[in-house]
């Protein structure tokens, strides 16, 4: 019995589930916006944007997934008993070595594409295991969980994607980009744990709607992700890009619409403001990548 538990291997399927292909885009997305406001020419880069691509989405965030899940399992076991580790279809302590296995496959691309790059994948790998491990697990606060989910996410992948093209740090422009857009990215965060907030409240996890309360939390999910795009907005007029400037705040004010909706059913209607929300937010974020691309890149 002994050996037949030892030998006892996920089903593909399980660990596809673990990896949440879904979570992926938003990083994919804010590479491509890195590689976009970049200004330079793909030409021969094709293959290191690619490795890159797949370093944010099925490597790093992946990752992120199966180190949250492994270590989430008890929660889980409340909110999602039919995920794959409570479930029991990613079977002993296979959930911990598939986090440490994609976290050494992370760090071997991420070795192939630059020191820079390199070093981010290394912070934000580092952000996911503090995030879910103890004793620190980040996310038993939503103040600080909620930073380290956006901060990767947004800002790292933005810097990586540009990072890759130039060869470099990317010049302040970019930056301030990707910063803004990660500061926004904390409201989205804090969208998600709308859906755990009872399996937060019994296992100790200081998520925002559990320290706020439902309304306040709401209500500070809109505001940390409208401010950052006004400021968006504010700079690409200073900039002088009116056309990608209305861009932003028209997608701003649908956020807005969509908003006032959500505030009234924050539960009921949190993953629906997310997606629709979220949609609004990464076009946004293109539109402010196009405005820069013809900056250039620093000589």
């Amino acid at each position: 019995m002994s050996a037949t538990t030892t030998l006892q291997v996920p089903a593909p399927s399980a660990v596809l589930e673990l990896l949440k292909p879904i979570t992926w885009f938003p990083p994919m997305w804010a590479f491509s916006c890195g590689v976009v406001s970049s200004g330079l020419p793909l030409g021969p880069r094709w293959p290191v944007v690619i490795a890159g691509i797949v370093l944010c989405g099925p490597l790093l965030v992946a990752t992120s997934q199966v180190v949250n899940d492994w270590f989430d399992r008890h929660v889980d076991a409340i909110n999602e008993p039919q995920r794959p580790i409570p479930s029991g279809r990613i079977p002993g302590r296979w959930g911990l070595w598939l986090a440490i296995l994609w976290t050494l496959m992370s760090l071997a691309l991420a070795s192939q594409l630059g020191a820079w790059v390199f070093g981010a994948a290394a912070v934000g790998l580092v952000l996911a295991w503090l995030y879910s491990a103890p004793p620190v697990r980040l996310k038993q606060n939503g103040w600080w969980g909620n930073a380290a989910c956006a901060i990767t996410y947004e800002g790292f992948a933005w810097f990586t994607g540009a990072a890759v093209m130039i060869g470099d740090v990317p010049p302040w422009w970019i930056v301030a980009l990707a910063f803004l857009y990660s500061a926004g990215a904390h409201g989205i965060m804090t969208l998600n744990d709308f859906k755990s907030i009872e399996g937060d409240i019994r296992t100790g996890v200081r998520s925002l709607p559990v320290q706020l309360g439902v309304d306040a939390a709401a209500r500070l999910a809109c505001i940390v992700m409208a401010v950052p795009q006004v400021i968006v907005v504010a700079l690409l007029l200073a900039w002088g890009r009116p056309v990608q400037a209305a861009i932003v705040a028209a997608v701003l004010l649908a956020q807005g619409v969509l908003a006032v909706r959500f505030l009234r059913e924050p539960i009921a209607k949190a993953t629906w403001f997310s997606g629709l929300g979220v949609t609004l937010y990464v076009i946004g974020m293109m539109a402010s990548a196009v405005a820069v691309s013809s900056f250039g890149a620093p000589a």
